[in-house]
Order: C-alpha cells, then structure tokens, then sequence
C-alpha cells in the first residue's frame, strides 16, 4: 500500500505499479483518487479496483461497490473484470462526469478547502453561497457531426459517464457507464427562482423533466464561449480556453467490481 502525499501522485504510483506487473491496481479514495488511478490505467489491460473513501463516491455508488473497506478490496480481487467507458474533455481523461458551469466553480472552490472540512455539508454550504452570485455564461455546443446548437444561458453543461455527481445526486437519469456514450446534460438558466426550485430533482432522480434541461448522447462534442472556460474532470477544477472539446473512449478501462 502506498499513500499519496501531493496531486498527482496517484498517477505516477499507479504507472510504477504497472511496471512492476501489477494484476490489480486499488485506489483507496474519492472521485479524483480514482481519476488519477484510472488515467493511468485507461487503453491497457490492468483491472482498477476502488474502496471508495472520498466526499461523494459517485462512481463507486453507481458500480454499487461496498462502503466497507474489507468487503470492497475482497470483492475486487474476486471480481471478473469488465470493461467500461471513459470521457475525454480538454484531453482530461474522466470515468464518472465532467462539466463547466456552475457545478465546475463549486469543485473550485470545494477544492480550496484542501484536506479540510470535505464533505457533503461544506460543499452544500459553498454551493449555497455561489448560488446566489453565480453568473451563468453563454455557450454554443457543436455535436459530432458539427451541428451548432443555437447560443444557450446555462447554469451548468454537465457530461456524465454515469449518472450520479455523488451523494445520491443524479444528474443524467439515464447515462451507463457501459453504453458506448457520454450524456450531455445541459441546464438552461430560464431564471435564478426556476434554477432553485428545480434542485430537489436532482435527488429525486428526475432532473430530466426540470424546466431547462436538456439531456442528449453523443460521442465527441465541442463546447466554445466567448471567454475561458472553468471546467472540471471527476470533481477536479481546471481551466481552459474558449473551446473545449469532449468525446468517448467506449470500453477503454478495465474495472474489478
């Protein structure tokens, strides 16, 4: 076992315990852990496994992988590996969801918090807050035929891999993890009171029928503004430039669960 001490770290011990043979990589926390893990993994034939460990575990959720350590390590090392898809934004690998938007400014600053005061409640309170303030941008989605979408106000653009951002918020009903697809999810901001009341839906699992959602599959899309973009890969922030593209690797990593 080998813990990680800065970001990146994950990548870099995942691909030294590819070298060294390794049948099996775990990584032992939330979203971005797995993240790291995984995009050393994707496009080869080492299995990852996960004990989930972080704010939101909103893949291990949807793999419906055990919370408790012991069983989650047993049942990976006993599991058949399958295959599952990953996304792909900015040249950012993700294996759970990806956006810009508003969702992208709350991993921001959830991120500043560091190792401390994670969780479901901090990042309920700083999503509260930027809520009030937030100003949603303008963007222009092309899909992969190169299809422009007329110009959209949208509080969020979310691409999910699977369904849940974690904590039981389902943000693409119908997404699969397995399907060859990412969903794209798109939140119009018809107005801040609409944008509020629609929340509930999110733990309700019928974000889909919120007024100002939209939700299609695609395979490669580009999403382009008229100003850099904050976006986000598993719940890790980064910043972009103007066009931001995104698109599917089906069946690229392998998964113990």
């Amino acid at each position: 076992m080998f813990v990680t001490d800065r970001p990146g770290h994950a990548r870099e011990l995942a691909k030294a315990a590819v070298a060294r043979g390794a049948r099996l990589v775990m990584a032992w926390g939330g979203d971005g852990t797995i993240n790291e893990v995984a995009s050393a993994l994707v496009f080869g034939e080492v299995p990852l496994g996960i004990v989930p460990a972080g704010s939101g575990n909103g893949l291990a959720r949807q793999l419906s992988i055990s919370q408790k350590p012991a069983d989650a390590i047993r049942h990976a090392i006993g599991a058949e590996p399958r295959r599952i898809d990953v996304g792909e934004l900015d040249d950012r690998i993700f294996v759970n969801v990806a956006g810009v938007g508003f969702d992208a400014h709350v991993a921001w600053r959830f991120n500043e918090q560091g190792t401390r005061r994670r969780g479901l409640a901090t990042y309920a309170s700083i999503a509260g807050r930027a809520l009030m303030m937030y100003e949603p941008a303008t963007y222009t989605i092309r899909t992969g035929d190169d299809e422009a979408c007329p110009p959209v106000r949208a509080v969020l653009i979310t691409v999910a891999n699977s369904p849940e951002f974690g904590n039981g918020a389902i943000i693409a009903p119908g997404a699969r993890v397995d399907d060859g697809v990412l969903d794209l999810v798109v939140m119009e901001e018809l107005s801040r009171f609409t944008t509020v009341t629609q929340l509930p839906r999110l733990f309700q699992g019928t974000v889909d029928r919120a007024k100002g959602c939209s939700i299609r599959r695609i395979t490669r899309a580009t999403i382009e503004s008229d100003r850099p973009m904050v976006y986000h890969v598993d719940g890790e922030p980064a910043s972009g430039g103007t066009s931001l593209r995104v698109r599917v690797h089906p069946g690229a990593l392998y998964v113990a669960v």
